[in-house]
């Protein structure tokens, strides 16, 4: 059909398969929003602050943000960057756009202003919605230096002004809206170079990721989802997280950030059953004293990923918090790999899932793009129902990023393990190559993590004039405690790893630079390490 230009399209035969074999629902979010709307009605949809919406409500409150966001005249297939944190109002404003068919970018509130008008610019967006401030950055103050750059922008939505003046519309008459094979919405995706990559879904690719992994969390009317991680990530949308929650009946609680501070109040008021975190977020719980004052205990399962979850940190999330571990390992390019609630404790606790839906091809390659022999470790290359065939816009990107027959180089390196479940190895970049000898730096942050003063770690490549790269420990310690490169080396060999692997440099830290999308960025680390050892030269 009439695709939004720039659109990479699924081959014919295999849109043809995918809904031949139901994986497919030709349906828009529009229809599934009024048949939630039908089937929910009064119970509570969610939980945002002091709101507390049902069903209807939401549904009327996104019909109505609709009719006014029409009212201003955007239009089927226009863009708008959305950059909301966790409220109600991201939720509502999805459901609205996506009712008509307008294109929703999915910024993150951590992005600032150049990263901001590089996706206006490169999108062409007509609108932008951010909140006045949040946690201490001014948005509006942000667009509206960047908005002269950005010429097809012509409206500026802000809560707490323009936004809720256009949300109070009353409900009318609607153009029509999209249909199912049309896209959807764009993600980010988590690369940190230049030029920003949009990931295009559409209503029926999007619907069968959502599907497929709610069904393997386990969510149901009886749910509790909380939202703890930024609502505009793949996984806390969609994978079950936001859409998945709601599609089911269940109640969804938007926590505005994943500190214990925030979660665990609500945790307990609201008897949550669910929620997806970040290794991360995870560590924070485990090790916060506030564990103690909150009763957590209706936590059922706690769907963990974003990076490698080490097994120690599994086993302390079931025996301390007492949720099932359930990990996730994703791209918002596609793919989800998920472990399944009853798989056996070594799969739960030491894998990173398989894939979430029966039409997921996987190919586990080497650097000559053959397979590698089972058990091995390759890059992951997939395609299938819910994974894109390119990105929106960018030709020569797609020539590197995709094969010929349309798999997607996910740039993981992966192993399958005899189970079919994939044990992720890192990053094929993510590799230190110290005089040929290639060192995984998941493997050795595994390790770390297991010492005893180590709150958080990240292994990195530093240069050496000998061997091309060796590796500097970035460790942040737990408070009091004291640690030296030789303690750590001692404790790492002790390990059992190969020699070579020890950290040959150790940088305490008392936080990691993150990326815009909130993983600890290698690339600053790198820098940061590589720019001492050229002043101490």
């Amino acid at each position: 059909g009439n695709m939004l230009e720039g659109y990479v399209p699924f081959p014919e035969e295999f849109a043809a398969r995918y809904r031949r074999l139901g994986y497919w629902e030709t349906k828009t979010f529009g229809e599934r929003l009024d048949e939630w709307a039908a089937r929910y009605g009064e119970r509570t949809a969610l939980v945002s602050g002091e709101q507390r919406l049902s069903y209807a409500e939401l549904r009327s409150r996104a019909l109505r943000l609709a009719a006014g966001l029409a009212g201003l005249g955007v239009r089927r297939e226009d863009r708008v960057l959305v950059q909301l944190p966790n409220t109600w109002e991201f939720v509502v404003l999805s459901l609205a756009l996506f009712r008509l068919g307008a294109l929703p970018i999915m910024a993150l509130p951590a992005h600032h202003g150049a990263e901001i008008l590089r996706l206006l610019q490169f999108s062409d967006a007509v609108a932008y919605c951010g909140p006045a401030s949040w946690r201490g950055f001014d948005y509006a103050a942000m667009i509206g230096d960047i908005a002269p750059q950005a010429p097809a922008l012509k409206h500026v939505l802000i809560v707490g002004a323009g936004f809720d003046e256009i949300a109070r519309t009353p409900e009318g008459p609607l153009p029509e809206g999209p249909r199912p094979e049309d896209v959807l919405l764009f993600m980010l995706s988590g690369g940190t170079t230049g030029l920003p990559k949009l990931i295009a879904h559409t209503h029926e690719d999007y619907a069968c990721v959502m599907n497929h992994a709610t069904a393997l969390a386990g969510l149901a009317a009886d749910s509790v989802f909380l939202a703890v991680l930024p609502v505009s990530h793949n996984f806390t949308f969609a994978t079950p997280g936001v859409l998945g929650a709601l599609s089911r009946g269940a109640r969804l609680v938007l926590s505005p950030t994943p500190s214990p501070e925030s979660a665990f109040p609500l945790i307990e008021r609201e008897r949550v059953t669910n929620t997806g975190c970040t290794p991360a977020v995870a560590i924070q719980w485990l090790e916060s004293p506030l564990r103690a004052k909150h009763d957590l205990s209706s936590l059922r399962a706690m769907l963990v990923g974003g990076s490698r979850l080490p097994a120690e940190v599994a086993k302390r999330i079931e025996r301390e918090i007492g949720a099932t571990v359930q990990q996730i390992y994703g791209m918002a390019e596609g793919l989800n790999n998920l472990t399944r609630l009853d798989d056996a404790e070594e799969l739960r606790l030491d894998t990173q899932g398989r894939p979430a839906c029966p039409a997921d091809e996987v190919r586990i390659v080497g650097p000559d793009g053959s397979p590698v022999a089972p058990g091995e470790p390759g890059e992951l290359l997939t395609r299938g129902p819910y994974t894109v065939r390119g990105y929106w816009r960018a030709p020569e990107q797609n020539a590197q990023a995709f094969t010929a027959d349309g798999f997607y180089r996910s740039g993981d390196l992966v192993c399958a393990t005899p189970s079919g479940n994939f044990r992720v190895e890192g990053r094929i970049k993510d590799l230190i190559n110290r005089g040929g000898e290639k060192i995984s730096a998941e493997e050795i942050e595994g390790l770390m993590l297991r010492h005893p003063a180590v709150r958080n770690a990240a292994a990195v490549a530093m240069p050496c004039r000998v061997m091309g790269e060796r590796v500097c420990a970035c460790v942040i310690r737990r408070p009091e405690a004291s640690l030296t490169l030789d303690e750590l080396r001692g404790f790492l060999a002790r390990a059992g790893i190969a020699h070579f692997k020890l950290p040959e440099r150790l940088e305490l830290m008392e936080n990691f630079p993150l990326t815009a999308v909130g993983k600890v960025s290698k690339k600053a680390l790198r820098e940061g390490v590589a720019a001492k050892l050229a002043a101490a030269a």
